[in-house]
């Protein structure tokens, strides 16, 4: 698969995570692929282990927005907010692709932090 047909299949991917379309969202994965959450210390192998996992989730997401996609080749990825509530976590997703699907991916998760007083004459307010 080209990187145009990546694209396509991630943007697919990430339209069926923001709406909860859990069928759809795990088509992007082979049956064995593996998924990283380096923050936990947590390996999740299999296609039907990550989507029974994320279909379990106790607190459902409630928005979702991608900030961003790079990607060239087999290495992409995605940078982007999931709300959980009033709560969001700032997350970066790299996926390793083989044969046009992901073979293996890591997620870090990130909570939002209040920026120092130090360093506000180097800075301006983002989003």
């Amino acid at each position: 698969m080209d990187e145009q047909g990546i694209r396509a299949v991630i943007d697919k991917h990430w339209a069926a995570s923001s709406t909860g379309d859990q069928a759809a969202e795990h088509e992007i994965y082979h049956d064995d692929a593996v998924c990283e959450y380096p923050q936990s210390g947590e390996v999740i192998r299999g296609r039907a282990n990550l989507q029974a996992l994320r279909s379990h989730h106790p607190g459902k997401p409630a928005g979702f927005v991608v900030r961003r996609i790079v990607g060239e080749g087999n290495l992409w990825v995605t940078e982007y907010v999931i709300a959980y509530g009033d709560k969001r976590a700032f997350t970066v997703s790299i996926m390793e692709f083989h044969d046009g699907k992901v073979s293996h991916e890591t997620q870090y998760f990130a909570d939002p932090f209040d920026a120092p007083a130090w360093r506000v004459q180097w800075v301006e307010k983002g989003a």
